[in-house]
């Protein structure tokens, strides 16, 4: 278990250096991505004092689900369907006018249907599916060996 939420880590730790030290900021699927990752890995902390079969199925059911996200991203990406129509923007409470326009003015805009990065034809999105069903693989093993 602890491999598969490392692995989570290691997956949300890449997409900050590339969003930080890159210069990528992420479109509204890339942070989609993401909160299964961190689900995850709240899973293999908890797995460190309570593992057991149960903690194992719901992480696999976390890695499915980025891997999904990531699937219908990388189809986004490929103009084989529509992706999300709406954008999203940072928290705008307490903000003057002024403020506001600026933030608007000044905020990246990141399309889910370009690809701003790949490594042998394939974009983030879909490194993130490969890499994530090999996650779940590893959560299922562990739930296996668990029961």
């Amino acid at each position: 278990m602890l491999i598969a939420a490392g692995g989570s880590l290691a997956l949300m730790l890449g997409a900050f250096a590339f969003q930080y030290l890159g210069g990528l900021p992420p479109c509204k699927l890339c942070i989609w991505q993401r909160y299964p990752h961190v689900i995850a890995i709240g899973i293999g902390l908890i797995a460190l004092r309570f593992g057991n079969a149960l903690l194992a199925w719901l992480g696999a059911l976390a890695a499915f689900a980025t891997a999904a996200i990531g699937g219908y991203h990388t189809g986004v990406e490929r103009g084989w369907w529509e992706g999300p129509t709406t954008c999203s923007a940072g928290p705008i409470g307490g903000l003057s006018t002024d403020e506001l326009f600026d933030q608007i003015m000044n905020a990246p805009l990141v399309r889910c249907d370009e690809v701003p990065w790949e490594l042998f034809s394939l974009s983030m999105a879909s490194w993130n599916m490969i890499v994530s069903l090999g996650l779940m693989a590893l959560w299922i093993a562990a739930a296996r060996k668990s029961a």
